[in-house]
């Protein structure tokens, strides 16, 4: 049967600084839900950089547009972080509160993959990412009503997606510095689109084995 995991397990929730993060942004009566609509706001930024570094000419314009993406896309990260510490261990939570968690991830995961598939000049491909991204999230959730847990596992999870989305940005900067041209974002998005559809596969047939599993 699935793990049952409450939460997402992040290693940084219980790191000092982001306790010190938390502790201020209660301070400031600043809300789990505006934080989360925040993190929408991080994911349109980084698709539309995303989408406008193919839109401008130099290249040192879209080797910025792409850094700011990826900038964007670790922020969007960090305000899912924040919206769940400050809800949870700084007594914020509203009866809203679950819409507020997982909505917007939705939305700023198809926006940022969409974004990064027309950088990568293959914006169907994005597009999929996207909608296999929801499906994960359908899943873990399909899973936990039907009794079997949350199932957050990869290897094409929300954070490994980021990671992936903003390692290969910085990375295709890196390679234009050198002065070489390959095509790091489409790699990058196929690594995605692999990772995301072994996730959709993995978590379906944990869910299949504990529906079928005798009770």
């Amino acid at each position: 049967m699935t793990q049952d995991f409450s939460r997402r397990p992040i290693a940084s929730r219980n790191t000092k600084w982001a306790a010190y993060v938390t502790r201020m942004l209660v301070q400031r009566g600043i809300a789990p839900n505006r934080i989360s609509v925040g993190s929408v706001i991080a994911a349109a930024l980084s698709g539309g950089a995303f989408a406008l570094s193919v839109q401008v000419g130099p290249v040192w314009a879209s080797a910025l547009l792409l850094l700011l993406g990826a900038a964007f896309c670790q922020l969007r990260l960090l305000c899912n972080l924040f919206d769940g510490l400050v809800a949870v261990e700084g007594g914020m939570g509203a009866p809203d509160g679950a819409f507020w968690n997982e909505a917007p991830d939705r939305l700023s995961d198809l926006m940022i993959l969409a974004g990064f598939g027309v950088a990568a000049g293959l914006p169907a491909l994005g597009l999929l990412a996207g909608a296999l991204a929801i499906m994960t999230a359908y899943l873990r959730e399909f899973g936990r009503a039907a009794g079997l847990g949350s199932d957050f596992s990869g290897p094409g999870a929300k954070s490994h997606r980021m990671a992936a989305v903003t390692a290969g940005a910085v990375a295709q900067v890196a390679v234009w510095l050198y002065g070489a041209d390959w095509p790091v974002l489409v790699w990058v998005l196929w690594l995605v689109l692999a990772l995301t559809t072994a996730t959709v596969l993995r978590r379906s047939q944990r869910i299949l084995r504990g529906l079928s599993a005798p009770r």
